[in-house]
């Protein structure tokens, strides 16, 4: 990208000046920031057009990647980067007497998404446009994000992230192509002049769906694509009469209904308003998203439908976005009078749909009542989709009345979109071997009997520029100078590094760089939480969305019963380790905000006992988000990834983990079996029962925790004391927890993800673990090893392989700068 920074020097002092009215000496931190950023932005617009230009140009497929999350990140850090003017800007800001950093800070995390599924959307656009292919991603621009988590008397809280407090400067707001989204009315029937019947909607509430587009800066290329997220308002949200009569709160009754669809992510849904509002939300952006394309597609095509497939291939990321399948089928029909068979055909060669769980109760489904009374259109559609699919599975299981049953998309009151998702797409993935298998012989075995050919594995991947490149420039700066570059965007590049793994100085620097890592995470730790972290300690860390299934409870129950073995045993004198976790528990997710609640409680205790000082320290990050991740990942000795094998689709913190030299600890599940694979076991530390195996038990209903406790008695005790007053007095607060391991709790048997059958084998790995990391040099040589075969998890080449199996995308490269 070409750069003057002269013309930057012009813009920002301009922006400040025409702005806000001021010079850079009274300018408040948010004002440079943001006219920092706003003239970063003025070149990447010349590569934003320039690629629009290119795309219309040349009329080929585009992927529409429709997401409820995109877990971005900030910005400015990685545009610089990915349009190589990093180090020139820096240079300028530098003359110019502005703190760099400063800037940097000042920048809030988009609060666009939680987990892992909204940071590997974040990848795959970042290695779309990297890898010149045209893709854009869609979804929703939230008000507050999740929610920002405080940390209150050892409670998740959750306060609004005030994220767009001030402007976003990289968006750029497009009234020009709002569009209007209706739920509920009445349908109305009439016939075309052909005979035909034609259904619309009456009485509708009617929701404006306004677009903001930011840009995505490929790397080392003039590619910039495109995330449009949309913002719902009432178009007559204001009554003026109501207020002229004092009735304040109805007159703007509407607009709040309107705005609250895109105001949260993941609203609470444990009650039926909640449930509706979640839905309201997937369709607001769905229907808008498909009306945007449905309309660009007619302005330069007309109305002959026959090309829409071939031009566009919109990937479903988990079931969120599924109502987009009969919302197209709704838009064809009623808006351009296709006929259904037509409309089908165009459906089932658009949509490809990605399932990231399998977890049962994670695959979704809607109750009628909401489903039908929100959207009775489509549901009217579902219905006749729902009609023809029984048809097809009597011919083809005419006396397994309990397999149509099953496969049924509606039944038992509910509305299944994993099954329309799975029978409407040209294509169902896993993101992991193992959970793709998993879907294939468990989950999902009834449906791939019906359409092997659908089925296929993509295992997640992440970007090295954000995760490796911006993360952690030291190790960056390591790679370079010995393999050279081009890494940046072929990872498996780093395969060279292997030879450097009996090299004493590279290895001592890789070690230099760790420490440095960990000061860093230290010294944030320290200004933000008054945290006090040994970074000659091993940091053994988990930072994931916080669920029982990921088993932080087992990573907890294991430092209370190395604390109790410190306690008991004065000759007992482990290395120091210092245990970091970093999680958001869903607003109702009452058992994980209690785990959080018991990792604080046993920090407060471990941390102010004396009589462990310096041997073991435990720390809670509070609000983890991206930018915390950034500085979290490169310091990392040790990645904690010990979900119940076979209920983890993939993981993707366990890349960027390895990318960044950490060792795994963790069960064969998920991509850990990849890693496992491609770094080798004896660079990793493996425990736990296999898939298989819990698989059998679950068969056999043979599974008894009493048989653990009753074994091992440091087990017992340390179950025992969540409830024995050890640390909490009222006997209360972690009774829940207990229950769920030794009775049960809901209905559910005890221990559904195996914590105590597996909490023994996870302390050997932790000795082990302990053992290895006396031996520096050993240790590094490992590290090194884990990096130089990360290889395979860059979202680049996952990309490469949606590209090559199921969305056959050709590149195209905009000209240079213009």
């Amino acid at each position: 990208m070409q750069f003057s920074a002269e013309e930057f020097k012009r813009n920002l002092e301009k922006r400040l000046h025409d702005r806000y009215g001021k010079n850079i000496s009274r300018a408040t931190k948010h004002d440079l920031f943001d006219a920092v950023a706003a003239s970063v932005l003025d070149p990447i617009i010349k590569n934003w057009m320039a690629t629009r230009e290119a795309y219309e140009a040349h009329p080929v497929r585009k992927l529409y990647y429709f997401s409820a999350e995109f877990l971005m990140g900030r910005a400015f850090g990685n545009n610089l980067i990915n349009a190589g003017i990093e180090k020139q800007v820096k240079e300028v800001l530098k003359d110019m007497s502005i703190d760099y950093d400063m800037i940097e800070d000042k920048e809030p995390d988009a609060g666009l998404g939680n987990g892992g599924l909204g940071r590997l959307a974040a990848c795959f656009l970042d290695s779309l446009a990297t890898l010149d292919y045209p893709g854009h991603g869609y979804g929703i621009r939230y008000e507050y994000g999740m929610f920002e988590q405080r940390i209150e008397n050892g409670w998740q809280v959750e306060y609004p992230d005030r994220w767009l407090k001030h402007r976003d400067p990289w968006e750029v707001k497009r009234s020009d192509l709002a569009v209007t989204v209706r739920f509920g009315g009445t349908i109305v029937y009439d016939r075309t002049p052909d005979g035909r019947m034609h259904f619309s909607l009456q009485n509708a509430e009617e929701v404006t769906a306004t677009p903001y587009d930011t840009p995505i800066v490929g790397y080392d290329t003039n590619t910039v694509n495109t995330l449009r997220l949309w913002e719902a308002t009432s178009p007559n949200g204001f009554d003026l009469q109501l207020f002229n009569d004092m009735q304040y709160n109805r007159a703007v009754e509407k607009q709040n209904s309107a705005e609250n669809i895109s105001r949260v992510l993941y609203p609470n849904d444990s009650g039926p308003s909640g449930k509706a509002l979640r839905l309201k939300q997937q369709y607001f952006f769905s229907s808008a998203s498909l009306q945007d394309l449905v309309r660009a597609y007619v302005s330069r095509f007309g109305t002959d439908f026959g090309k829409f497939a071939e031009l566009h291939v919109i990937q479903l990321n988990d079931t969120h976005p599924v109502v987009a399948i009969p919302e197209l089928m709704r838009i064809l029909m009623d808006e351009y009078n296709v006929g259904w068979d037509d409309a089908w055909k165009v459906v089932t060669h658009t949509f490809a749909y990605t399932n990231h769980t399998i977890l049962a109760e994670a695959l979704e489904k809607w109750p009628i009542e909401i489903f039908q009374g929100l959207l009775p259109r489509v549901y009217q559609i579902v219905e006749e989709i729902n009609r023809r699919l029984l048809i097809s599975l009597r011919e083809k299981y005419p006396n397994d009345f309990e397999r149509q049953q099953k496969l049924s998309i509606i039944n038992n009151g509910h509305v299944f979109m994993a099954w329309l998702a799975i029978h409407s797409c040209f294509s169902v993935n896993g993101v992991a071997e193992l959970h793709t298998e998993l879907l294939k012989t468990r989950e999902l075995k009834s449906w791939y009997e019906l359409y092997p050919e659908k089925f296929n594995n993509k295992t997640n991947g992440i970007t090295q520029r954000r995760w490796l490149l911006n993360a952690n420039p030291s190790l960056a700066e390591f790679i370079t100078a010995r393999i050279g570059r081009g890494w940046e965007k072929d990872l498996m590049k780093l395969k060279a590094l292997e030879r450097f793994s009996s090299d004493e100085a590279s290895l001592a620097e890789l070690t230099a760089i760790k420490k440095s890592n960990k000061q860093r995470l230290a010294e944030y730790l320290k200004h933000t939480q008054n945290e006090f972290l040994d970074p000659d300690s091993i940091f053994d860390i988990q930072v994931k969305r916080l669920h029982e299934y990921k088993r932080q409870l087992l990573n907890v129950l294991h430092i209370m019963y190395l604390y109790n073995r410190i306690i008991d045993d004065p000759d007992f004198n482990p290395p120091p380790q210092t245990f970091i976790f970093g999680a958001k528990a869903a607003s109702g997710y009452r058992r994980a905000k209690t785990i959080i609640k018991l990792i604080n409680t046993v920090a407060d205790r471990v941390n102010n006992d004396r009589r462990v000082h310096g041997k073991i320290r435990v720390v809670f990050v509070e609000n983890y988000r991206v930018s915390v991740a950034e500085k979290i990942f490169p310091a990392a000795d040790v990645s904690e990834q010990i979900s119940t094998a076979g209920f983890e689709a993939s993981g993707t913190s366990n890349m960027k983990f390895m990318v960044n030299g950490a060792l795994t600890l963790g069960t064969m599940d998920g991509a850990n079996i990849e890693i496992i694979n491609e770094a080798g076991k004896e660079n990793a530390f493996v425990f736990g029962l296999s898939a298989d195996e819990i698989i059998k038990m679950e068969t056999e209903h043979s599974y008894n925790p009493q048989e653990y406790l009753g074994r091992n008695p440091e087990l017992s005790r340390v179950v025992q004391q969540l409830v024995d007053g050890t640390y909490d007095p009222t006997h209360q607060e972690f009774k829940e927890l207990y229950d769920s391991l030794v009775y049960g709790v809901e209905g559910q048997r005890p221990d559904v993800f195996y914590v105590l059958a597996d909490f023994d084998a996870y302390c050997r790995a932790h000795e082990k673990v302990e053992a290895a990391y006396q031996n520096t040099k050993e240790w590094a040589r490992k590290a090194l090893i884990n990096i130089a075969n990360s290889g395979k998890f860059s979202s680049d080449r996952t990309i490469e392989d949606y590209v090559r199996d199921i969305w056959h995308l050709k590149k195209v490269t905009p000209l240079a700068d213009v």
